[in-house]
């Protein structure tokens, strides 16, 4: 709350309303034993000033850094507005919409961001968010096993984000569901089409096809989804929904369009706020609407022909289907796709162009500075949209712990992630750095390699 109004006199009102003397005696059911002693170790109350400035100054101890980091988690620019809007008590306090007929607004809601993401990923339907973009993938690949009923085998190219490929595993293992991992182009950083066709997979339920990879490359996304159709198996589209803006979306990939498009909103109006929380989106073709986890959010009109909002399909376990449920662990991130919501209809469709375009031009920006300087040059050669793998000629944790001491987050170490990319780092430009604040990093890259 950002201010409590209830002055004692209010409090003394509303408690003899209730027929209590104190706050004590409405509680007084809770037995003592359970009650602890007076806090002494908390601090006198301060005054509003004084934790403010109390609050400003710890948090000036954790600094303030120009970030360069993306690997899923992307720093945009928010509209103030967004967030003045999203936390209004209409929005923010209401949970999920259990009684259609007292829950308008929030259905409303739900019912205009389920069509802005089935616009966004050129798909026939939304449901109304996931937990987020892992998890989404992990229900994406049960969902097409369900639909196949023959096979019980996911292919996902190691350009899926490795944290992505262990939720998928720790989700799906325990079903008997086997997930093969496909390599990559050590050149160009993509999936090669012609590989595939080389290979001798076959009897697989679905084939995961990124866009833009975890390398920030461009997959040939039209080609790999013909494979996997071929195939007689789905297509799961991977996206990031900034890049949609630009990209061709999931829908329109190949000669049939992908079958599934899934990936993570927090780009859409959310904070990086330490990790989370965010929420995951999903999207899919009609004839797999049945096998989506989640609620699905449909408009129609009463009795008396007004329009109203109500819970189409209604997927968990929660709900009416039990132990027929799709899904059993998805959720509604309410209150971030409220945000993602109003983000989208505040920029529109030229924003979000504008968003990705800016961020495409930054990054390309960044990296021709960063290749000038000797030893540092992109490891792939496929086209990227606004992140870029580059190796330097020394270790890559202790260039970053450098560039961290003069308030610069630049980038992520792949090691950890890819053993064989040794001395390289993932970077990301977005639309918030201007030429001077790219110039700067290039100069501090210089002076932490020299």
């Amino acid at each position: 709350m950002p201010f409590i109004p209830h002055t004692e006199e209010d409090i003394a009102e509303m408690l003899g309303s209730i027929g209590a003397k104190t706050i004590e005696e409405l509680f007084d059911e809770i037995p003592k034993e359970l009650i602890s002693d007076e806090l002494t170790g908390v601090p006198p109350g301060l005054s509003e000033m004084e934790i403010t400035r109390l609050m400003m100054d710890r948090a000036g101890k954790d600094g303030f850094y120009q970030n360069y980091i993306g690997a899923g988690a992307y720093e945009h620019h928010i509209p103030a507005a967004v967030w003045q809007i999203t936390t209004r008590g209409e929005f923010y306090s209401s949970y999920t919409p259990y009684q259609a007929e007292a829950s308008q607004g929030t259905l409303q809601l739900l019912y205009e961001y389920q069509s802005m993401m089935a616009s966004l990923t050129g798909m026939d339907v939304s449901n109304a968010s996931m937990y987020d973009g892992a998890t989404a993938l992990a229900e994406a690949a049960l969902m097409a096993v369900r639909s196949h009923k023959t096979s019980r085998r996911i292919l996902i190219p190691q350009t899926v984000h490795p944290v992505y490929r262990q939720v998928v595993r720790a989700i799906v293992s325990n079903q008997k569901i086997e997930v093969v991992e496909l390599p990559f182009c050590a050149e160009c950083g993509q999936i090669l089409p012609e590989s595939l066709i080389k290979s001798n997979h076959a009897d697989f339920a679905a084939l995961v096809i990124p866009q833009p990879n975890f390398f920030g490359v461009l997959e040939q996304v039209d080609a790999l989804t013909d494979w996997a159709h071929s195939k007689n198996a789905f297509a799961i589209g991977v996206v990031n929904p900034s890049a949609l803006a630009l990209l061709t979306p999931p829908g329109e990939w190949g000669n049939k369009g992908a079958d599934i498009a899934v990936g993570e909103g927090q780009p859409l109006g959310i904070p990086l706020s330490s990790g989370g929380p965010y929420f995951g989106f999903m999207a899919c073709k009609n004839d797999l609407v049945r096998q989506m986890p989640g609620r699905i959010i449909g408009r129609t009109t009463d009795l008396d022909n007004k329009e109203g909002f109500v819970l189409t399909l209604q997927a968990r376990e929660q709900h009416i289907r039990r132990s027929k449920a799709t899904s059993n662990i998805c959720t509604n991130q309410g209150l971030m796709v409220t945000a993602a919501t109003i983000y989208m209809s505040l920029i529109g469709p030229e924003g979000l162009r504008r968003v990705a375009a800016q961020s495409h031009a930054n990054t390309l920006d960044l990296v021709n500075q960063l290749e000038k300087i000797s030893g540092v040059k992109r490891i792939f050669s496929g086209p990227i949209f606004h992140e870029a793998t580059l190796t330097l000629p020394a270790s890559a944790a202790d260039v970053l712990v450098k560039l961290k001491q003069k308030g610069i987050l630049g980038g992520l170490d792949l090691q950890g992630y890819y053993p064989e990319l040794s001395n390289a780092v993932l970077v990301c430009a977005t639309e918030t750095k201007t030429a001077a604040d790219l110039q700067n990093y290039a100069e501090a890259l210089k002076q932490a390699l020299s």
